[in-house]
Order: structure tokens, then C-alpha cells, then sequence
């Protein structure tokens, strides 16, 4: 699991709401949150579900995994597996076929990276150390 501080996840709302310029009383309406509820996420002192964080996340307009990854509910590497499946699933500009042959190439993509990486040297590691 990800290592970040729960007070992280408050600091980061707080960055992402003063980014989308929403007051505080105007995100918690989006999200469907009390203002006292989300004023104290942002001050570190109550952890969100993760059905609160996927609200959150829509009324941002950002992503429920990279909000899932900050309150250290999931970490990077699920976050990225996670990620690109379902942004292309939730695209309603292609058709159900395009979407399932960008996943196929997708993959096997990542497979075939992942197995040149595996033979190749690791940056930032050297093998007299």
C-alpha cells in the first residue's frame, strides 16, 4: 500500500479544489458532503471512504484511482492498471468494438514493455554497487 500520511489527502482536496476555484460550501454541494465533513478531510482529521473520495473525485473532475492512491487506499502501480482500462470503458465517443481493440492493443503493449524491461538493465541501478 501507498505510504502517504492520511493528512495527505486533505492537503491534495484542498490543492485540487483552490486549482477548479470552488469554495469549500461549493465542492461539498457537488459532492453531496456537509461543509463541516469536507473542511475536516481537508484538515487531516477524518480519513474518506472511499465512496466519499469517489465523489469528491467527479465534483474535481479528476480521477477516483489518484485520490484512492493519496489517502493510501491503493497503490501507484494498481492506480495505473486501473486507470487507461477505464478511461477508454468511459469514453462515449467510440463504439464498444473500438473500445475492446484499443484494450487489446493496450496490453499487449504493456506486455511487451514489460518484458523488454525485464531484460534490460534498470535505470539509476548499477551493477558494481
Amino acid at each position: 500500500m501507498a505510504s502517504l500520511h492520511p493528512s495527505g489527502i486533505g492537503e491534495f482536496l484542498r490543492e485540487q479544489r483552490r486549482n477548479a476555484q470552488l469554495s469549500l460550501r461549493q465542492l461539498a454541494d457537488a459532492a453531496g458532503v456537509s461543509n463541516p465533513y469536507l473542511s475536516q478531510i481537508e484538515r487531516g482529521l477524518r480519513k474518506p471512504s472511499a465512496e466519499i473520495l469517489q465523489q469528491l473525485a467527479k465534483a474535481l473532475r479528476i480521477s477516483a484511482e489518484t485520490l484512492y492512491v493519496r489517502a493510501g487506499m491503493l497503490d501507484e502501480r494498481e492506480r495505473e492498471e486501473i486507470e487507461v482500462p477505464a478511461a477508454i470503458l468511459a469514453d462515449p465517443s467510440i463504439t464498444e468494438q473500438q473500445k475492446q481493440a484499443l484494450l487489446q492493443i493496450y496490453e499487449s503493449f504493456r506486455t511487451q514493455n514489460g518484458t523488454m524491461q525485464q531484460s534490460q538493465p534498470q535505470p539509476g541501478r548499477d551493477s558494481h554497487a
